[in-house]
């Protein structure tokens, strides 16, 4: 998988636009994603390749982004066409949320599908004694990307458990990547990320020291109500991780706006179910990505696109 991304990097770095020889540049389509050690990153460029190589006349591009907050809004803003975002951030789009960095509602938001959960994975060097939440107190986490999905995670469990960023020792606002690298070096003690399973970063930290994953009891997704759920990290996902963890799952949602061509926007659901099996060999998360829950328990409407391919599958 890290090779995978190293060479989608490249590509994305070059500019290269995934498309067929003899499509026409009548229509484009500008996949956003999240961090290159992410999960929406690969799976994006899968989606990107997916849409290139069946929807005719069109060219894509994989946008790497600081992923639901930002994709949300250039999504609104016409800058993209489809992008990765969190269930909890789409709702605080939808509803207008400034904490969560939307002030006025996202009128235009529009979803294509409810894909696979992410899975909130707090993980600690073993080194820094960190065994649960209250261990946090006083050591240095980086929550994610300064008004991500991952840190709006973050703060919700922190409020949900009785804490702030205050009780840290030092809280950084990083990507996955450079939070991995940082606890490498020890300069820092624990990061906390919301990914799929199996994500890039964590299994990378995992093969180099020794960690440990700190649960998140279910209480914490009882008190912080939909769109958080309990939920487990099975035992071995990761070297070392020998026992189940519990923690906290949020449905992920691919958005669009309700600017998007009709058609367009049909093709592109149309496509994604047609050619999971490309994203899962680019993620195994994707195994998780559903046709017949992926219409339900939006917090925004389809795309009446989406709506269209849905009625015809049957599934609405």
């Amino acid at each position: 998988m890290r090779h995978f991304a190293r060479l989608a990097a490249t590509a994305m770095v070059a500019g290269f636009a995934f498309a067929p020889a003899s499509a026409s540049a009548q229509q484009f389509i500008n996949v956003l994603t999240g961090g290159t050690s992410g999960v929406y990153y690969p799976l994006g460029v899968a989606l990107a390749k997916v849409y290139g190589d069946n929807i005719e006349g069109v060219k894509t591009q994989v946008q790497s982004t600081k992923a639901s907050v930002e994709n949300i809004k250039l999504v609104a803003q016409g800058r993209g066409e489809i992008g990765f975002a969190l269930g909890d951030s789409v709702k605080a789009a939808a509803e207008g949320n400034a904490e969560a960095g939307f002030p006025e509602k996202v009128e235009k938001l529009r979803a294509i599908a409810a894909i696979y959960p992410n899975y909130v994975q707090i993980v600690a060097s073993k080194d820094s004694g960190i065994t649960d939440l209250a261990g946090l107190k006083g050591k240095a986490l980086s929550v994610g990307a300064p008004a991500s999905g991952t840190e709006l995670n973050a703060r919700a469990i922190f409020s949900a458990a009785g804490m702030s960023y205050d009780d840290l020792g030092k809280t950084e606002y990083l990507p996955f990547a450079e939070s991995v690298e940082l606890i490498k070096n020890r300069q820092l003690d624990a990061t906390l990320q919301s990914a799929g399973l199996g994500v890039a970063s964590i299994r990378d930290l995992a093969a180099s020291l020794p960690i440990t994953v700190v649960a998140v009891p279910a209480e914490i997704a009882e008190k912080l109500g939909a769109p958080f759920q309990s939920a487990e990290i099975p035992a071995g996902t990761y070297d070392g991780q020998d026992k189940a963890v519990p923690t906290l799952a949020i449905t992920n949602i691919l958005v669009t706006s309700s600017d998007v061509d009709e058609e367009l926007a049909y093709q592109m659901t149309k496509q994604l179910f047609e050619h999971l099996p490309d994203l899962v060999a680019a993620h195994n998360a994707a195994k998780a990505i559903d046709p017949k829950t992926a219409a339900k328990n939006l917090p925004v409407p389809l795309h009446p696109g989406a709506e269209r391919y849905y009625k015809e599958a049957g599934l609405l």
